[in-house]
């Protein structure tokens, strides 16, 4: 009897140590208002994940660049116009480079060989020029695309030859009939002129570094170096001068990028909202 009554106090001195011990680690919360206080069960940490630096590369938003280089190409039009036109052989090269975010600098060079044929007169010009300025980009790209709305300005210079191959005298009565061609062959070298140019134009990436585009031009002459007893009808790089002083142009380009080097886009800035007191 005794020793079963030792064995029953002692497994009760074990049991109420193990309580204590219990309430001793375990976090309580209680509450003033109500005198209560209830457990905390703490929750089991959560497994560390690693996270591959690959993953962080990949979902990070990439820096947008701008590239920066030349571009260079040749004019369709007059590269094709001698395969309609027997009068006619010529071609333009033309060019720019990207100086800033929005200008570029251009220039065209080009060689023509024009006989021009009218009711008066027959004549065939000879001639090279070139023409330099600047263009400005008008449209606002967006993602990547490097397409260019421009307008801008040339400087023009133009030396070349004139050739009279016949003529007409002009016959304010034609009762007695047309008056019949005199040949000529007169010719006049040494012949110059220079001129500004308003250019409009649209260039479009249609491949990797490839673009397409045309432009129009309004020409005005600065100087024009003419022979005596005829006039420059017809100007290399100018064209057909109206009214002696004013002329019109036209070119349709296929041009090759060649990136030289890179600039990264800034963030617009947010403006922040200022909090009213």
């Amino acid at each position: 009897m005794k020793h079963t009554l030792r064995s029953f106090f002692s497994i009760c001195l074990v049991l109420s140590l193990t309580l204590i011990q219990a309430q001793e680690t375990t976090p309580v919360k209680s509450d003033p208002k109500t005198a209560k206080t209830e457990q905390i069960i703490p929750k089991a940490p959560l497994p560390l994940v690693k996270i591959s630096p690959e993953i962080i590369k990949n979902d990070s938003i990439p820096v947008k660049t701008d590239r920066y280089g030349v571009r260079v190409g040749v004019d369709l039009y007059k590269l094709t116009r001698a395969l309609y036109d027997k009068d006619y052989k010529g071609i333009e090269l033309v060019g720019d480079y990207r100086l800033t975010k929005k200008y570029f600098l251009a220039a065209e060079l080009g060689n023509e060989n024009k006989t021009t044929d009218d009711d008066r007169v027959n004549f065939t010009t000879k001639g090279s020029y070139i023409k330099a300025g600047f263009d400005y980009n008008a449209y606002e790209n967006w993602l990547d695309m490097e397409n260019i709305i421009s307008i801008g300005m040339r400087y023009g210079f133009s030396t070349f030859n004139q050739q009279l191959n016949s003529y007409r005298i002009y016959n304010a009565n034609p009762y007695f009939g047309e008056v019949p061609v005199i040949p000529s062959g007169k010719k006049f070298d040494g012949l110059s002129a220079s001129w500004i140019e308003v250019v409009a134009g649209v260039k479009a990436k249609v491949f990797d570094n490839v673009f397409m585009g045309f432009s129009l031009r309004l020409n005005r002459l600065v100087t024009n170096k003419e022979p005596e007893n005829f006039s420059n009808l017809y100007i290399p790089g100018f064209n057909r001068t109206y009214d002696g002083s004013f002329g019109v142009g036209f070119n349709y380009t296929v041009t090759y990028f060649v990136p030289i080097y890179k600039k990264k886009v800034k963030p617009f800035a947010i403006p922040k909202k200022v909090e009213k007191k």
